[in-house]
């Protein structure tokens, strides 16, 4: 199975790694995981004001915050995930990454960093769910 997981960093991607990791139908070394973060644009007046290298050198250390806990995570089980970030807007983002790769299922937990919440569940969950063709499994 070709698996996308969505992590933020948040208390919630600690969430979503622990089931993942007490279900062995999900969590095995036959399947192929990636990881995927999104960043938020910065504005495009302090995206001007620092200058295109900056910004993107900012993003990319950003990411690999993000990222590099999970993978250290996944490595320790003996799974070597692949990984991969983009900049902008993040409920898209990850449906149309999750879209585009062809992935069986896209596994992220209900809640993260975004600024707006919802009652029942995050609103970058909520953009998922309404942008996503592949299946999503929603961790709480």
């Amino acid at each position: 199975m070709k698996i996308l997981l969505a992590v933020d960093g948040s208390p919630f991607t600690k969430k979503m790694l622990a089931y993942l990791a007490t279900h062995e139908s999900l969590f095995s070394k036959g399947n192929d995981y990636t990881v995927f973060t999104v960043q938020p644009v910065l504005p495009p007046r302090a995206r001007a004001a620092v200058g295109k290298e900056i910004v993107d050198s900012y993003y990319r250390e950003e990411a690999e915050k993000v990222i590099a806990p999970v993978t250290k995570f996944l490595l320790r089980h003996g799974i070597d995930a692949k990984s991969s970030w983009k900049a902008g807007h993040v409920g898209e983002s990850i449906a149309k990454f999750a879209d585009s790769g062809a992935f069986d299922l896209l596994i992220m937990g209900s809640h993260g960093h975004g600024t707006l919440v919802n009652l029942v569940m995050g609103s970058v969950a909520t953009q998922v769910l309404a942008h996503c063709k592949v299946p999503v499994l929603l961790v709480r």
